[in-house]
């Protein structure tokens, strides 16, 4: 993810955590303000050519069964390691906990990572990532997987919503460079949820 707060983390920052419930309206103002974001040329990751004809990014259909309350089970003592990016840096980051949860009555399980000199940061300090891919990526969605951000969690629960799903930013633009997704995070299941690929 990005060292700069987008306007769609501060939103996900201030509204979406401790929601136990789906709701609607936190996509809504979530697909509003990433739009924002993205349609203004001063925080927009779009290419000049692109950032041109832009009107809005593509949705999935909001979808309340993508919104998933976890079981959250926190992992000690993990060593800090160099996440893989789309380029050569190798931000170090550390497996932060597990994500635990039923979909479509199949069990799946998640890795959530923290950045390590991001949460240095006061602003950033209970920030964590979860970058993912499931079977709808490299077809409707992104080939390289999308990203949720989360909060650390109070007590063994996670709410994980993929309506809040977005691209990384090489999906837009090759002058970015975005941490892979894990294997260990290849769904095999298809999410249709948030923010679907931006070319054919």
């Amino acid at each position: 993810m990005r060292v700069t707060l987008t306007l769609a983390l501060l939103f996900v920052f201030t509204v979406g955590f401790g929601q136990q419930k789906f709701d609607k309206a936190v996509v809504e103002k979530f697909q509003k303000e990433l739009n924002a974001e993205y349609a203004d040329a001063k925080t927009s990751p779009l290419l000049p050519e692109d950032l041109a004809h832009f009107k809005a990014l593509d949705f999935y259909p909001i979808n309340e069964k993508a919104f998933v309350v976890a079981k959250f089970i926190r992992t000690e003592n993990e060593k800090p390691f160099e996440m893989p990016t789309s380029g050569a840096r190798r931000p170090l980051y550390v497996k932060y906990g597990e994500a635990h949860f039923v979909m479509e009555g199949k069990k799946f399980k998640l890795n959530i990572y923290r950045n390590i000199e991001l949460s240095k940061k006061e602003e950033y300090k209970n920030h964590l990532f979860l970058p993912f891919s499931d079977l709808t990526s490299g077809k409707e969605s992104y080939i390289g997987g999308k990203y949720i951000d989360l909060n650390v969690p109070s007590g063994n629960t996670i709410v994980i919503d993929f309506n809040l799903s977005y691209n990384p930013y090489c999906a837009y633009s090759y002058k970015y460079s975005c941490p892979k997704v894990p294997l260990e995070n290849d769904l095999a299941i298809e999410i249709k949820a948030g923010v679907k690929k931006f070319h054919d």
